[in-house]
């Protein structure tokens, strides 16, 4: 009985050896995971190759030093004489900057298309470089090429000069047309934008209010009339005073002219010096066209002796004022014939034409006989 019962004790205290032993395991191996996850590798969302470069990235940056980038703002201050350089990203890239350097065909400007970007290098800058400097993609379909419009970047670099405020004009006095219709912008611009602009008129002698709504002032631009009249039309230049010097700058002259004509094709009127002529005269047919100051009209002829009868066409146009002291833009085309023959006698027609269309008007000349 003895026996029995220590047996049974003994089996009793091994299952309680192996009910410990196996607890301790398992703490041990609730440990060991929570320590693992610590060392699993993290995985990350791959980036589309599409959402590079996508809309309102900018694809411009300014080369600081071999090395060192700078993603330009809307504009930049620099020291005028120290080389620019700026990159753009893409594989075939188009540029804007101020119209002059073409104009002059200024070698201190090379453009240079890498495989991966494109380059624009300006060496020696200058007051007179300040503007926009812009980049954007170029999308070709075969032999058509245009612009995407999405991808350009662009800033506004001011070469800072304390001696020149302004920024230099080919033109020593220019002319700006006004029109009822849109604001007009006399342009003078400064290498500056802290420096402080006010704007003058010289008969009669006053300095003009800029309250910012009929006449307000931009840095890049100018000052902006917002609502041109007859008022307005007059000389101008614009003052500019310097932080460092007591005298200060005068720009560039400016003839503010009103437009009266407004913007179509050509309203054009033709008339023959004689509506009756007789052989061995001499007679002329006036084509007239009034438009505006800045546009172009082209003439051509039709006639009862064309390629047969030799004649002679005289082209020219000038600027007038009219009514109010509105100015219009005369252009006329005279055709003179000489010696008349029969053959001369019919319908004279002239054909104007401007970037809005073109007008046809005729005129009859008979025989006296």
């Amino acid at each position: 009985m003895k026996l029995w019962l220590f047996f049974t004790l003994a089996l009793l205290w091994l299952e309680v050896q192996n009910g410990m032993c196996q607890q301790v395991k398992r703490k041990k191996e609730a440990g060991e995971n929570r320590i693992r996850p610590g060392r699993k590798r993290v995985r990350y969302p791959k980036v589309k190759e599409k959402e590079v470069g996508s809309k309102g990235q900018s694809i411009l940056t300014q080369v600081l030093d071999k090395g060192h980038f700078l993603r330009p703002g809307e504009s930049l201050s620099l020291s005028p004489g120290k080389t620019l350089e700026l990159r753009c990203k893409g594989t075939n890239i188009g540029w804007a900057y101020p119209s002059y350097l073409d104009t002059f065909n200024d070698n201190r400007l090379s453009i240079k298309q890498h495989e991966r970007y494109s380059q624009l290098i300006l060496t020696t800058p200058s007051a007179a470089d300040t503007g926009e400097y812009s980049c954007w993609v170029v999308l070709c379909d075969g032999e058509e090429c245009s612009k995407d419009g999405d991808s350009t970047s662009s800033t506004y670099i001011y070469f800072t000069d304390k001696d020149e405020l302004f920024v230099l004009s080919a033109i020593h006095f220019e002319i700006i047309f006004l029109r009822p219709d849109k604001p007009a912008t006399i342009p003078c611009r400064v290498t500056n934008p802290k420096i402080k602009v006010s704007l003058h008129r010289e008969v009669p002698a006053e300095e003009i209010d800029v309250n910012g709504t009929q006449i307000s002032y931009s840095p890049t631009k100018g000052f902006i009339i917002q609502n041109p009249s007859p008022e307005h039309k007059g000389a101008y230049y614009c003052k500019a005073n310097s932080t460092t010097k007591t005298t200060p700058q005068i720009s560039t002259k400016y003839q503010l002219l009103y437009v009266e004509v407004p913007s179509g094709p050509p309203f054009a009127t033709i008339k023959a010096s004689s509506d009756v002529v007789s052989g061995g005269d001499i007679f002329n047919v006036t084509c007239t066209v009034l438009g505006e100051p800045e546009m172009n009209v082209s003439f051509s002829w039709r006639y009862p002796g064309l390629g047969q009868r030799p004649v002679i066409i005289h082209d020219s146009w000038r600027l007038i004022n009219r009514g109010m002291g509105h100015t219009t833009r005369i252009s006329q085309s005279v055709m003179i014939v000489d010696d008349v023959e029969t053959i001369d006698y019919g319908k004279y027609i002239c054909t104007t034409k401007n970037k809005y269309g073109e007008t046809l008007v005729a005129t009859t000349v008979k025989s006296h006989e």
